[in-house]
């Protein structure tokens, strides 16, 4: 997310950390080096102007000069620029305080990722206490319904029942029914979409607005697209009035140009992101934390908020008293691995780390950070015996390679395995040995604050 953009800011900011004093040349120079890395990340020319507009109207004077830190100073008003630039009026909260069920209307175009959006709302307002209704109101695309169905299935999430040869405003009807009798406090609509914007599909989405009356109207739009994205959502807004946008597909979006345009060229907030193809890849839009991302601040929020979900804590606490003791297992390796690749893989996490872009790149480049790393590593793993797992000391030659066999793996793969584990478990034991104050002292050793 955003990975093109932060890595030219990063350089920008590199090259003002080195200067005492940030003259009016340095100022104009690091302008415009953030307007071409603006444009190239996809970004509306006027919103460049403007942002970077700004950012001069406050960075000139003698404040800044004579600043103990020039560079802190002008990396500050770049940050809380970019929260503007992100942050729409209304804010990024869902208005759900009306009398239940309140409607949630999803719209969008062909591919842009509803249902599956759908899907990924309705578990998160879930998770707040919510007792949520899906329907599908797609009647053009083939199996549509029954994809949302499945999905609600497969998540524990109600969706309305299928009747053929209904119309769309007919089973928004009964979708309103059944959310009243049933005690829903949320029903969200999964529409139709197209391939492009057209008056039939408008029409259709009008009628059922005037139905259901959503307190919310969510446009899912795909942020690949870039600017097209904003195009569609201004389309959107037009013509029947969106108030939030979902941008689906950011993990895969380099640049971010939809992100940063959409809020100054619509005025309307980006409310959810989809991060990933799971169901709990999904996440409130947090316009500091995505500066914080944009500027090579990492997300470590969103890191402690991942680690919540998926960390066990009984079986951390274990692992912990094992490590003190430096008796952990390749048994205990690969459910470090499991829990990696659930929370969007090392990849993914690294990148909520503040300051790792370089090693992040580095390890990358190595071969050693992608799922695909990931689940061969397993794979190596799940091919040894449950002896060799709790006792690494037993992997000959012999045994190394038979494991390479079964996990379709080099033997060099296995072998590099081997020296990470030991690593690990070197390292592990060092810290699970030290007192609170040992760490705190090794962490300012490291730089860690």
């Amino acid at each position: 997310m955003f990975e093109s953009l932060s890595d030219k800011i990063a350089n920008v900011f590199e090259k003002l950390r080195s200067k005492g004093v940030i003259t009016d040349e340095d100022l104009a120079l690091t302008l415009r080096e953030i307007r071409v890395a603006l444009l190239e990340a996809d970004v509306a020319l006027p919103v460049v102007k403007k942002f970077t507009a700004e950012i001069k109207e406050k960075a000139l004077g003698e404040k800044v000069v004579a600043s103990v830190s020039p560079a802190q100073m002008i990396i500050k008003i770049v940050q809380d620029e970019l929260v503007n630039l992100l942050r729409a009026e209304e804010g990024g909260a869902l208005n759900l305080n009306v009398p239940a069920p309140a409607v949630i209307l999803l719209c969008g175009l062909q591919g842009s990722g509803k249902t599956t959006s759908c899907n990924k709302l309705a578990l998160l307002l879930g998770k707040e206490g919510k007792k949520v209704l899906m329907a599908s109101l797609d009647v053009y695309r083939p199996a549509a319904m029954q994809q949302l169905a499945q999905l609600g299935k497969q998540s524990s999430i109600d969706t309305l029942e299928i009747i053929e040869k209904q119309a769309p405003k007919e089973i928004t009807k009964r979708a309103l029914r059944e959310g009243k009798l049933g005690g829903y406090d949320v029903i969200i609509l999964d529409t139709a979409g197209r391939g492009h914007l057209d008056d039939a599909l408008m029409d259709e989405l009008a009628e059922v607005q005037k139905i259901a009356t959503p307190v919310e109207t969510l446009l899912v739009a795909d942020s690949l697209t870039g600017q097209d994205a904003v195009n569609v959502a201004q389309g959107f807004a037009n013509a029947i009035g969106i108030s939030g946008v979902i941008l689906t597909r950011i993990d895969g979006d380099a640049r971010g140009g939809a992100a940063l345009s959409m809020k100054e060229q619509i005025n309307v907030p980006i409310k959810f992101i989809g991060v990933g193809e799971t169901p709990s890849a999904f996440q409130l839009f947090d316009p500091k934390r995505a500066a914080e991302r944009i500027l090579g601040m990492g997300d470590v929020v969103g890191l402690v908020e991942k680690a919540a979900e998926f960390v066990d804590q009984n079986e951390a606490e274990a692992l912990a008293k094992k490590a003190k003791k430096g008796k952990i297992d390749f048994n205990d390796l690969l459910k470090q691995l499991s829990m990696v690749e659930k929370m969007g893989g090392a990849s993914s996490l690294m990148s909520m780390i503040p300051g790792v872009g370089k090693v992040k790149k580095q390890i990358e480049a190595a071969g050693g950070m992608d799922n695909k790393a990931i689940a061969r590593q397993k794979a190596i793993i799940q091919s040894m015996t449950l002896s060799e797992r709790a006792k690494p000391e037993l992997l000959n030659a012999s045994r190394k390679r038979r494991i390479a066999m079964g996990a379709g793996a080099s033997i060099q793969q296995v072998n590099q395995l081997i020296k990470q584990f030991k690593q690990m478990q070197t390292m592990m034991k060092k810290f699970g040995g030290m007192s609170k104050k040992g760490l705190m002292q090794k962490a300012k050793m490291l730089g860690i604050n």
